[in-house]
Parts: structure tokens; C-alpha cells; sequence
């Protein structure tokens, strides 16, 4: 198996092992919901989970195409239901390992054990990569009916990696790792659905607000309600979601795919205008693993290949010439007088832009709110950067653009329903009733 960075590791291929049952428990939730707060100082979408005995609430930053979750398990980690996972074993399968710690030159702890399982966690943020443990401990999360938060369940054997604090570097403050939601059997949405029998679903709705506002991501089917009794879950459009044949993190080994979610983008439009691209750019390369567009939770804005970035800002600005340019702000190229600029609900009154998917009929649109990107009192800018010439992937649709949007990724059947703007229902992602206990 080759290795894409030089890690010295130990590879056996292991037999497959179907998921074993996660969770001892005589009641069985039908969906499960985190509280998710946007950090203002790195614009990172943070959770808190509870793991351990006794638990502790550990803070990780939202990563949507993450393989799984890893935490920091040098510093401060003690709890008595800590497992390694042992080579050749099941977990060790599921979790796609081709390699095998014979030996830890250190006292046993979490993260340091003898003939254990070790992965690759990913520091998405700081795009990094390092050897880890595969380890199970015990994560309580609270139920849902979809309307309100319910009992807090528990799963007894969790699997997630190791990381040390080094690692920690470019995440937000507090932050001990990653949540990661992405296309494998050990995400948090795989497991949490293994462990409970219910759908491969789950959904993002990540608030625009940096203040105490939470948005809100379900694990499991709809409804999904938002205040003032609005079940998002019912006004979905939907699209495929399409597999990446080569991964896409920062390490991996060859033959495995991405675990990120990419879309079909087969053009742009604005003002319902389509803009000329090189459309072999959206397209993903099936031998290389580059080009098309993915879906990210880790970078701020929306970030695009040099030559679609520099068409889609010069038809944006022609859309909106009646609007007198300002300097540029980093890290944004087109900036507006916002005090020529009206508001309309769905925010800034400027250009619509469409991402059109399998068909002209079916759009993604972006408007105002989620395109402009207020930077000081009197200048907006449009909230998309340049990705560079040669990026990996040509389209990242970052978290600004998925802000007060409702996301739900089926994993069973490879579709993504997204909902546009929540601002046109007069609600937003931070009006899920997190108060409210009906258990």
C-alpha cells in the first residue's frame, strides 16, 4: 500500500467485519441533535460532545468531510472506559486501517498501547496529516423527535482517533479535534446510525451568527423544525451526491476514495446569465481524484480555481455596475459602496448567483446574504476567494455560503436535499428550541 507522506507504518491488510452494536440502551431514539456555535476569531463551526467516564464535554470543531473524529488524547485525557482498538480486529477493519503499532514506547495511556490499530487523522484547517490510535469510549448525545431535544443517549464504543496537541494548531480556541462527518463507516453519522437503527441521514444548519446564536445539526431523518414551527425537511430540492474515486485528505493510502461530498455543478449563472467557464474544471478527473466541487464546513468562504473565480467576479461586477467599486479587502477581490446598495429578506439587494446542478431546473442560489460579505460600515464585498491555479478540487462551497441553509445528506441513497436560503421562511438556523425538554 503506498502512503502519500512519509510515515513509517506497519501495513497488514485485515478481513471485513460488519459494525458491531454500539449502544446498550432499551430506548431507541429516531434522531439525535448537537448545538453548533461559529467561532468570530477563526470562523470555524464548533460542537461540544460529551465523552469519557465520567464524561467530559469536549469542544471539536465541525468538519463535514472529516473520515471520523479525533481528539488530543496526550493532554488530559483520562477515563476508566477508554479501549484501544486492536490490530486485525473489526473496529480496525471498519475503520480502514493498513496499519498495526506494535509497540509504544511509553506507559500505556490513551493513544500509547501496544499492538494497536493506528489511522491517519486530518487536520483539515491547517491541511496536516499524523499517525494515530484507533480508540472506543463512551459519547452521550441528546435525542430529538425533530421539534424538540429530548433524553440524552449514550454509545458505549464510540470509535475515534488520537491526535497530540500539536495537532491542535489552526482550530479554534478551546478546541481539543475534529468532528468528522464524512462518506465513511466511522464518521459520527455512520456510527450514531449503526448504533440506534435509524436512517443514514443527517443534516447541517450552521448559523450566520457569531454570538451565543446555536445552529443545529440533526443525525437521522426529519422533521426538522425551526421556529415558529416551520419543518424545513419538507421543502427540500434535491441532487445527487457523487463519490470522488480518490481521496482527497491531506495523507491516505492508494484506493481509497474521498471522503468528502461533492455535487454536480454543471454551470454558473447570474442574474440568470450563464458564465463562461471551462467546464472540464467541473468535472472530477476519475484517475487523479481532481476538479469537480465539493461541500466544506472548514473553510470560511467559497473558494474557486483561478479562471472561474476571475469569470464569475467580472460578470458579478458587470451584474452590479451601478454600484461604485471600492478598494479590494483581503481576502476578497470585488468590493462595493454598501450605501448604494439596498436590503431586501435574503439580505443585500445584489446579483442572484445559481449554481445549476443535473439540470437547468434544479439551482442552488445564492443570494446577498450569503454572497456578501460585509467588511466595514460602509463596504461589502462578494464573499468567494481565488483557490489558486492548480487547486485539488475547483469549487470549495465553504461555510459562509451554507449559513441560515438547511443540508441534509442521505448516505444511504447518495443525496443531498438543500433547502436555499431559510431567510425567505422567516426563520434561521438558530431557531432550532433548544430549551424545550419534553422527556
Amino acid at each position: 500500500m503506498a502512503l502519500t507522506r512519509n510515515f513509517l507504518l506497519v501495513c497488514s491488510l485485515l478481513p471485513f467485519f460488519t459494525i458491531p452494536s454500539l449502544s446498550k440502551t432499551s430506548f431507541r431514539p429516531k434522531a439525535l441533535v448537537l448545538p453548533v456555535s461559529k467561532d468570530a476569531s477563526s470562523l470555524q463551526y464548533v460542537t461540544l460532545i460529551n465523552q469519557r467516564t465520567p464524561l467530559v464535554p469536549v469542544k471539536l470543531t465541525l468538519d463535514l468531510g472529516g473520515q471520523f473524529q479525533w481528539v488530543d488524547c496526550e493532554e488530559g485525557y483520562v477515563s476508566s472506559s477508554y479501549k484501544p482498538v486492536r490490530c486485525r480486529s473489526a473496529q480496525c477493519e471498519l475503520a480502514r486501517s493498513k496499519s498495526c503499532v506494535t509497540e509504544c514506547y511509553s506507559s500505556p495511556r490513551p493513544g500509547c498501547n501496544n499492538n494497536t490499530c493506528s489511522v491517519l487523522p486530518d487536520n483539515t484547517v491547517t491541511r496536516t496529516s499524523t499517525s494515530g490510535e484507533v480508540g472506543q469510549d463512551v459519547v452521550s448525545i441528546q435525542s430529538t423527535d425533530g421539534s424538540n431535544p429530548g433524553r440524552v443517549v449514550s454509545v458505549s464504543k464510540l470509535i475515534f482517533a488520537c491526535g497530540g496537541p500539536l495537532f491542535l494548531e489552526g482550530l479554534a480556541r478551546g478546541v481539543k479535534g475534529m468532528a468528522g462527518l464524512g462518506r465513511t463507516k466511522i464518521s459520527l453519522p455512520s456510527q450514531f446510525s449503526a448504533a440506534f437503527s435509524f436512517d443514514r441521514k443527517f443534516a447541517i444548519c450552521l448559523t450566520s451568527s457569531s454570538s451565543k446564536a446555536k445552529g443545529v445539526v440533526f443525525f437521522g431523518d426529519g422533521p426538522y423544525v425551526l421556529l415558529p414551527g416551520i419543518d424545513v425537511s419538507m421543502s427540500l430540492i434535491y441532487t445527487p451526491l457523487i463519490l470522488n474515486p480518490v481521496s482527497t485528505a491531506s495523507a491516505y493510502f492508494t484506493g481509497e476514495p474521498s471522503s468528502d461530498y461533492f455535487i454536480g455543478v454543471k454551470s454558473i449563472k447570474i442574474n440568470g446569465k450563464t458564465v463562461p467557464l471551462n467546464r472540464s474544471l467541473l468535472s472530477i478527473d476519475r484517475i487523479e481524484g481532481t476538479g469537480g466541487t465539493k461541500i466544506s464546513t472548514v473553510i470560511p468562504y467559497t473558494a474557486m480555481e483561478t479562471s472561474i473565480y476571475k469569470a464569475v467576479t467580472a460578470t458579478f461586477v458587470k451584474e452590479l455596475a451601478y454600484v461604485p467599486r471600492v478598494a479590494s479587502v483581503a481576502p476578497f477581490g470585488a468590493c462595493f459602496n454598501s450605501t448604494n446598495i439596498g436590503s431586501t429578506r435574503v439580505g443585500p439587494a445584489v446579483p442572484q448567483i445559481d449554481l445549476v446542478l443535473q439540470n437547468s431546473e434544479v439551482l442552488w442560489s445564492i443570494f446577498g446574504a450569503n454572497s456578501m460579505v460585509q467588511v466595514k460600515s460602509d463596504v461589502l464585498c462578494l464573499g468567494f476567494v481565488d483557490g489558486g491555479l492548480e487547486p485539488r478540487t475547483s469549487i470549495v462551497i465553504g461555510g459562509y455560503q451554507l449559513e441560515d441553509n438547511l443540508l441534509q445528506f442521505d448516505l444511504a441513497t447518495s443525496r443531498l436535499g438543500f433547502s436555499s436560503s431559510l431567510l425567505f421562511s422567516r426563520t434561521t438556523c438558530a431557531n432550532f428550541n433548544f430549551t424545550s425538554n419534553k422527556a
